[in-house]
């Protein structure tokens, strides 16, 4: 468990998420993210109370989802790691997942936590295949499309 969430949840409510939700750079973010990975799905979430929300998605995924179902709310509990997870149905964290078995039927993920200039976890850029992969995309090259999402994140609006 993140040690502080409410220091956590205080840096995700100084966010002007709002001026965020669907800024231009941070789509480009998502949808490089995807191309890189070669996945139909490429996002950037941040993990809220008792939610995650996209402010930047490429493909089918949902804009809004329970925390308690998120991939990415456990993404965060280790900023500075990617969290990869090669098949989500043989992964007994995520094995009876609803977003496994059913739409977007999540099979491969790949999140890397967004972090704030206090070193909170505010949420993740992630990509996500509907088949599960061994083959891992270039984290190198995803990392750095993180740090420029947590550089548009700290900005003023």
């Amino acid at each position: 468990m993140i040690v502080d969430e409410a220091a956590r949840q205080a840096a995700v409510d100084r966010l002007d998420l709002p001026a965020k939700r669907w800024d231009e750079r941070l789509q480009q973010i998502a949808e490089r993210a995807a191309d890189i990975a070669d996945t139909p799905i490429g996002a950037i979430s941040v993990v809220d109370r008792n939610r995650q929300w996209m402010i930047a998605k490429r493909g089918p995924v949902d804009d809004e989802v329970p925390r308690a179902l998120s991939f990415c709310a456990l993404a965060i509990h280790r900023p500075g790691e990617a969290m990869i997870v090669p098949d989500a149905a043989q992964d007994p964290r995520f094995a009876k997942n609803p977003f496994v078995s059913g739409s977007p039927a999540v099979r491969f993920y790949v999140g890397i936590p967004l972090v704030d200039r206090g070193g909170y976890p505010l949420g993740a850029l992630c990509v996500i295949d509907h088949k599960p992969r061994d083959r891992m995309p270039d984290l190198y090259e995803l990392g750095a499309l993180a740090r420029q999402a947590e550089r548009i994140f700290t900005q003023p609006s």
